[in-house]
């Protein structure tokens, strides 16, 4: 028995209905799987935009460590309104000035142990042990190189004095014929033609580019020596655009075994030369002779010059790091004596600066 439909066939209106009910609901929600409907609307012309590119800034900042004097002493509390400061003799706006008191402090210590030295090592030894128990806080570091015909690392960054008083007490006068070796710190000499050199400006040289280059914050090389170099590699001026570029300060202690050294014009005299290296970077030259008291009031006064430094910031507005040295001139007051390094060299920035 076949089952028949009750139901009565469609009239022709509401079967019309339903047809266009149908189809719209068709276009409305049209199967995943078909491809999108074509647009009606016109296509765009071509654009002539570049592509977003991302914007990468690149700000110099210069930092300049310095103190100022008068005839009453060390000028303390200054603020940037201050000082001025200019670059090759164009006017700069100051960013920041701080007293730094707590900065930590990298200390070079270069012992001259050449022959000339011979009757003055043991004051030397004394005072530098002195002054280093009495500057070094926690956070400070530093290292100990002797020159000679050699230059050595005796003592690496540490921030122990008692460590360094023994790598001082260590040292000796080496009058020996340079060895072979590759240059650098603790890698042998640098061959010298002098079997009784001093390698004095290698010593800066090394201080300056292979330890300090990398570190932040306040840097100093203290150099004990009569001032005289024989047999270096470098020069008076790279040693000295070495240490500008790590800007690091240049502190001379002239000590000599015969006092009357200097007052003569003949080339073992290396005063002129050390001055131009302390004064180029930022430090001076303290002439003590052979005297122990003069010695001591000279790492007396190093120590209150590093205890009242201020640092100076500003973009410059000669903002290429093309490499070529930029003159500085910072004034605080007329009367007034500013100590700072003469320039700097603009690099570019590295991951290590």
């Amino acid at each position: 028995m076949r089952l028949v439909s009750a139901r009565r066939p469609l009239t022709l209106p509401l079967a019309l209905f339903l047809a266009v009910a149908t189809a719209l609901h068709a276009q409305e929600a049209p199967s995943p799987d078909a491809p999108p409907p074509a647009s009606d609307a016109p296509s765009l012309p071509p654009s002539d935009v570049p592509p977003a590119q991302t914007l990468q800034l690149s700000i110099h900042l210069v930092d300049a460590y310095f103190t100022v004097r008068d005839k009453s002493g060390f000028i303390l509390n200054l603020t940037p309104s201050d000082c001025q400061v200019s670059e090759d003799h164009q006017p700069q706006t100051i960013k920041t000035l701080t007293q730094e008191k707590s900065l930590p402090l990298t200390i070079g210590i270069l012992l001259d142990t050449s022959g000339s030295q011979q009757r003055i090592l043991p004051l030397e030894q004394q005072s530098a042990a002195r002054f280093l128990k009495s500057v070094l806080a926690p956070q400070d570091e530093a290292f100990l190189i002797s020159f000679d015909v050699n230059v050595d690392l005796l003592s690496d960054y540490t921030s122990s004095a008692a460590e360094l008083t023994r790598a001082i007490n260590q040292a000796s006068i080496n009058t020996a014929s340079a060895a072979s070796g590759l240059p650098g710190i603790g890698s042998g000499p640098f061959p010298t033609a002098h079997p009784r050199g001093t390698l004095l400006y290698d010593a800066v040289y090394l201080a300056a580019h292979d330890k300090l280059q990398s570190q932040t914050g306040r840097k100093v090389i203290l150099l004990l020596t009569d001032g005289n170099d024989q047999g270096s590699q470098e020069t008076l001026a790279s040693a000295t655009e070495a240490a500008q570029k790590a800007n690091v300060l240049v502190y001379v202690i002239l000590i000599a075994d015969h006092p009357y050294l200097d007052s003569l014009a003949t080339p073992i005299s290396g005063k002129s030369q050390m001055q131009r290296l302390a004064r180029d970077t930022g430090g001076r030259v303290i002439d003590v002779g052979n005297n122990g008291p003069k010695l001591e009031a000279a790492f007396t006064q190093i120590q209150n010059e590093l205890r009242t430094q201020y640092l100076l910031s500003y973009v410059p507005t000669n903002q290429a790091t093309d490499g070529k040295f930029r003159r500085l001139e910072i004034h605080c007051g007329d009367g007034r004596t500013v100590q700072a390094r003469k320039g700097y060299y603009a690099l570019p920035a590295t991951p290590d600066n």
